[in-house]
Formats: structure tokens, C-alpha cells, sequence
């Protein structure tokens, strides 16, 4: 029969194994990801927009919540001319994450490119609330620049 000491120590050296094990399956997880996710930048960069849309959607079979892959895919998508599959991954992102102003301003692009000048601007003006809240004033002050140029140009 096992003592106590003894007991101890196969516990602890059962969770340092298995503490071990989930490092190492997370650090490969992670590195795996991240040569998708380059790969896919990469080929976005070379315009071949088929090969990055391949690697973005491995990145995600790998890590579902990442939402700066989603960005890239649909901008992937977009350049593929897959606009509306590009308008309902960047929507998904602003459900996911409301608070995220990069889902609000590829939506608004994607939305003047279909002369919907409306709903671009209610995007945009999301985008840049987010923006200021979260401190990135030179980006807000672009967006509220790019608003008044919509708004001179519809009167």
C-alpha cells in the first residue's frame, strides 16, 4: 500500500505532466497559427487573394475566435469580389465584438462601394466613437474628416 509521501509525489509529478503537455500543445498550436496567419498576409500582399483566403480559414479551424483573421479574410473575400460573403464576416466580427472599430470601417468601405451612403456613415460614425474611447484620436479625426467630405458631397 502506498504512504502518503508517496501518493504526494505521484500527484505532483502527474500535474507538472500534465501542466507540461497542455504548454506544449498550446505553444504548437500557437506557432502553427501564426505561420498560417503569416502565410496568409503573405499571400494576400502577393495578390493572390485564393491562397490567403485558404490559409485565414485554417487560422480560424485552429483559433474560431480570432477576429483580426476574420478582418483579413474579409478583405480577402472582397478583393475576390465575394462581397456579400465579406459583409456577413464583418458583421459576424461586429456582433462578436462590438467594441472593435476595424469591423464598423471595412463595413462602411464594402457599404459606399454600394452607394449605400447612409449606412456607411452610421459605420463610420460608430467606428469613430470607438476610436476616441479608445484613445486613437488621429484616426478618429481622419474618419470625422471623411464624414464631412460624405456629408458636402450629398448636399
Amino acid at each position: 500500500m502506498l504512504n502518503n509521501f508517496q501518493l504526494t509525489d505521484i500527484l505532483a509529478t502527474t500535474a507538472v505532466l500534465i501542466s507540461i503537455t497542455l504548454l506544449i500543445y498550446f505553444a504548437v498550436k500557437t506557432l502553427i497559427t501564426s505561420n498560417f496567419f503569416q502565410k496568409g498576409i503573405n499571400l494576400y500582399q502577393q495578390k493572390d487573394y485564393q491562397g490567403a483566403e485558404a490559409a485565414f480559414r485554417r487560422v480560424i479551424a485552429i483559433n474560431s475566435t480570432n477576429d483580426v483573421v476574420r478582418l483579413f479574410l474579409g478583405d480577402t473575400l472582397r478583393e475576390q469580389g465575394r462581397v456579400a460573403e465579406a459583409t456577413d464576416l464583418f458583421q459576424e466580427v461586429i456582433s462578436r465584438n462590438p467594441k472593435n472599430p476595424q469591423g464598423y470601417l471595412r463595413l462602411a468601405t464594402i457599404l459606399m462601394e454600394q452607394d449605400k451612403q447612409a449606412e456607411a456613415k452610421t459605420n463610420l460614425q460608430q467606428a469613430q466613437e470607438l476610436l476616441q474611447k479608445q484613445r486613437q484620436p488621429e484616426t478618429a479625426k481622419k474618419i470625422a474628416r471623411l464624414l464631412e467630405q460624405m456629408e458636402t458631397k450629398s448636399n
